[in-house]
């Protein structure tokens, strides 16, 4: 606790340290006079004491301003873990807790940018591995250049394209460089072709995929393109995690003036501490993982995005008796 953190405005706090200046000054030449000391002594004591007290208290004012020296030098190096110490209720101390703020975002910007950059190099370098091994076996001689090697390299260059694809998408949509082109249209106008898109993927693997739409004739606001690869990266998602013989269901409700759309699955479920961070960029929960299952763990973040610039909410809710469901809530 400094001496003045107590006085909410840098002004006053001047206005005391010039006072204090004062009185000390005219206190130690009063007790010089009575004393029959030299006023030179006495000025000279008096100065050296009201300098003494002005750098007391001016220290704990400036104290906070060093501090944001330091870290602002710390942060040009890379180093974020710097923080001010905030106990001023002033313009000083106010500022200081917007530096702290700002460090702690930057921070957050910073891991954010690392495991971007990891994650990235880690999805690339999975499709890159198998067309270098493709290319190599067939230029050595070991694989003969056959329809089925040349589909398999085509699988991962579309694997690449999409990757890329929806990095950009994401950079968009958080940069706020993607107009919504709104209109109003049916929910059956959006599912339906979604639905017909994934089914064939869907009998592949022996899934149920059912859609449901209460009433028949729902009406939504939104932009049609973005909110159909919103539910199709749902659906996607849905399949890849289903059993086989299991049901994905697409629905779409109205629900006090609110339109909900829903996918659920029957796979294993989304743990509940893993609910809010399935739509961070390219996590993936351990479970995904230990199935060995494709996908970036770009498609939720990307849903998110989609959904909060149309004003709505996205979350993960288990299914009874088992799976997950992802809500997509707007308004109508």
């Amino acid at each position: 606790m400094r001496p003045l953190d107590f006085v909410g405005s840098i002004k006053l706090k001047l206005g005391l340290v010039i006072l204090a200046a004062v009185v000390v000054t005219v206190v130690i030449v009063s007790l010089g006079e009575r004393a029959g000391l030299s006023p030179v002594l006495t000025g000279v004591a008096a100065a050296v004491l009201a300098l003494a007290m002005v750098q007391l208290l001016a220290h704990g004012m400036t104290l906070p301003l060093r501090e944001m020296v330091t870290a602002a030098r710390a942060m040009a190096r890379g180093d974020y873990s710097r923080r001010v110490t905030v106990t001023s209720r002033d313009e000083v101390g106010e500022l200081a807790q917007a530096f702290t703020t700002m460090a702690t975002q930057l921070a957050e910007v910073d891991r954010v940018r690392r495991d971007l950059v990891a994650n990235v190099s880690h999805e690339l370098r999975t499709p890159i591995g198998a067309l270098r091994a493709k290319l190599e076996n067939m230029v050595d001689g070991v694989e003969l250049v056959e329809r089925p090697a040349l589909e398999a390299m085509l699988q991962q260059v579309e694997r690449l394209g999409k990757l890329v694809e929806q990095l950009l998408d994401l950079s968009k949509l958080e940069a706020g460089v993607v107009p919504l082109e709104r209109s109003t249209f049916t929910a059956a106008a959006l599912l339906e072709p979604v639905v017909e898109e994934w089914r064939s993927r869907a009998e592949v693997r022996d899934l149920r995929l059912e859609t449901s739409i209460e009433p028949p004739a729902l009406a939504l606001d939104g932009d049609e393109e973005r909110l159909r690869q919103v539910v199709g990266n749902l659906v996607a998602n849905a399949i890849r995690h289903s059993p086989r013989g299991g049901r994905v269901l697409v629905r779409a409700e109205a629900r006090d003036g609110i339109a909900r759309l829903e996918v659920s699955d029957d796979g294993p479920g989304i743990p509940a501490s893993d609910a809010e961070r399935v739509f961070e960029r390219f996590y993936r929960s351990d479970r995904a993982r230990a199935t060995g299952e494709g996908g970036s763990g770009l498609g939720l973040a990307i849903a998110r995005w989609i959904v909060e610039l149309h004003g709505g909410t996205i979350r993960a809710e288990p299914a009874e008796p088992h799976g997950c469901r992802i809500v997509v809530e707007l308004e109508r």
